[in-house]
């Protein structure tokens, strides 16, 4: 399973990490819950930068990060986020700098955070919000979530099930990102937003769309459903990143 590989990995790349980390870039930080509902005009998408997917392969070769950050902030995006695991996702925790020092909006680090020294270096990187996956730290989750507050980070905790659902709303968490791909088998299922946004809206939570989003009709077909969109693959593969953004936002 490829979500077990990733994790094995993981940990590798945890037993690496010092005890302490630098002090991060001096930049201001974003809060990406407040850019969220601050936006007024389009609808709000958190464009992921990516180099490959575990499901797609390579992406997008060669990518100038600082480059790709600026243009998609030009394309309207409420937040970027920054893929760091570097074998199945062509990432580099570098990457995260590299954003944050080009941009003025949230950055958001996604990862498979398992280990709490990786928040520790995710608010060194320069990071503002760090994603925080339910199904793999399970009854950690809590923990996590407090730990990433007080570190000074926003965790986004991802969900996609109704039990994982219960799990984040324990938490202090205020945003939830629904994932329409089961990590387990890499399938898309879009309407695993619709079934759980109810619960995590009228908690008051925001709930972000992450996964499955190729064209302007799913993002139509999902707003009512969420609050903002996670979207990667559809704009990194495209020949203008920039302009596919644009449709999203404008959806």
């Amino acid at each position: 399973m490829i979500l077990d590989e990733i994790l094995r990995r993981a940990e590798k790349r945890v037993e690496r990490l010092p005890a302490t980390f630098p002090d991060p870039p001096d930049r201001p930080r974003a809060s990406l819950a407040d850019a969220i509902r601050g936006r007024n005009d389009g609808t709000a998408v958190i464009a992921e930068i990516k180099c490959a997917s575990p499901s797609r392969g390579v992406i997008r070769r060669n990518v100038d990060m600082q480059m790709m950050a600026r243009s998609l902030v030009a394309g309207g995006c409420t937040a970027l986020s920054v893929l760091t695991e570097p074998h199945y996702f062509g990432g580099s925790v570098r990457d995260v700098t590299r954003v944050a020092k080009a941009v003025s909006v949230p950055v958001l680090r996604k990862d498979f955070v398992i280990d709490t020294r990786q928040l520790d270096e995710t608010y060194a990187l320069g990071a503002d919000a760090v994603l925080l996956i339910a199904a793999v730290l399970g009854e950690e989750l809590p923990g996590y979530v407090d730990y990433a507050i007080d570190a000074g980070l926003e965790p986004l905790v991802e969900v996609r099930t109704k039990t994982e659902v219960e799990s984040a709303l324990s938490t202090r968490a205020a945003a939830i990102g629904i994932n329409n791909r089961d990590l387990t088998t890499l399938i898309i299922d879009r309407s695993t937003t619709r079934l759980l946004s109810e619960k995590i809206r009228s908690s008051g939570r925001l709930v972000i769309s992450e996964s499955g989003m190729r064209s302007t009709d799913d993002v139509r077909e999902l707003k009512p459903y969420c609050d903002a969109f996670l979207i990667g693959s559809s704009i990194m593969s495209d020949e203008n990143p920039q302009k596919k953004l644009k449709e999203f936002v404008c959806a």
